[in-house]
């Protein structure tokens, strides 16, 4: 052994026990023989366990201060670092060590915690509360978890309006005969879900309730379509205002907005206003687009149809391209 045991476990002399208790420790998972296989650990490890075993112990280690360790081995606590092995003995393993093997080691003054921190530790069990419920016998996954188990989450599905889709908002939702609050983030999409937590199912073991999982759907506008984070709306113009150009005040969801429609446009043209589609919760506001559909009349008057005829006459064929001529 190792003449000086506070260098043998790397601590002062003026080490405290919890000092102790963590040089310990560290010194355990490093040469423990069912941890580590090199040649000497064993060795190492019965050496670190006697050196603890004496420094652990008060009247020992005052033994050990003022006489060394011939004085340990020879006083009325002494005996060679106490029992070793056997039922009664200072191992409270009986000898064969907390794995199996590497017995003979002293332990009579090793706090139990150390045993539950340490190998819980090594193997991944969670030290002194998994310990506590089913010792050491085990690995990671078998220990008992005495923490209650939530709910489970619950499904359901939701429809909203178009505009509160766009715009968020609070919607009150009743389920179950419970009334419940639930806020739409601005530009929510169709099928998106959303948690309310504490408003699922109950749990068996007394833990907390789990959560409420709300699949949104949004119902269509009359006017209004989306795509991306653009609001596109179709808006109808006469065959007069598109050739001549005309102002449409058009909707959008918030307010309006007056349009200039140019000379000359075509059906199905889209007309964007800048950033007046969707502002989602986070990122830049989408566009809305005015699509133009020229509508013509059904039904017309004589003077109308004479007007349209002369009109027709004076216009360009607009079908003049190779394949028109097939």
């Amino acid at each position: 052994m190792e003449s000086d045991l506070y260098k043998l476990l790397g601590v002062s002399k003026t080490a405290s026990a919890d000092d102790l208790k963590k040089a310990h420790r560290g010194l355990v998972r490093k040469f423990h023989p069912d941890v580590n296989k090199e040649p000497g650990a064993d060795a190492r490890f019965k050496e670190i366990q006697e050196a603890y075993d004496i420094l652990a112990d008060p009247e020992k280690r005052k033994m050990y201060d003022q006489f060394g360790i011939a004085g340990v081995k020879s006083g009325p606590t002494g005996g060679g670092g106490g029992q070793r092995g056997g039922p009664g003995g200072g191992d409270p393993f009986g000898g064969a060590g907390p794995f199996g093997g590497g017995g003979g080691q002293s332990w009579q003054n090793v706090d139990p915690s150390t045993f539950e921190d340490v190998f819980g530790s090594m193997f991944g069990r969670g030290g002194p509360r998994s310990a506590r419920g089913r010792g050491f016998g085990g690995f990671e996954g078998d220990e008992e978890d005495d923490t209650p188990q939530p709910g489970r989450n619950a499904p359901a599905s939701e429809t909203i309006d178009f505009t509160t889709a766009v715009l968020g908002g609070t919607r009150s939702f009743r389920l179950e005969g419970e009334s419940i609050e639930v806020r739409i983030p601005a530009g929510i999409a169709s099928g998106t879900k959303l948690a309310v937590r504490g408003k699922g199912g109950v749990s068996a073991a007394g833990g907390p309730r789990g959560d409420l999982i709300i699949t949104i759907h949004v119902s269509p506008h009359p006017w209004f379509r989306r795509e991306g984070d653009d609001i596109l709306m179709d808006v109808p113009v006469t065959i007069a205002e598109a050739a001549l150009g005309t102002t449409v005040r058009v909707p959008l969801i918030s307010g309006s907005v007056q349009l200039k429609v140019p000379a000359g446009v075509k059906s199905g043209q889209h007309l964007r206003v800048k950033g007046k589609g969707i502002q989602p919760a986070k990122g830049t506001a989408g566009d809305f687009h005015a699509v133009i559909q020229i509508e013509a009349p059904k039904e017309l008057d004589p003077a109308a149809r004479e007007l349209l005829e002369k009109l027709a006459a004076s216009l360009p064929n607009p079908r003049t391209g190779a394949q028109w001529n097939q």
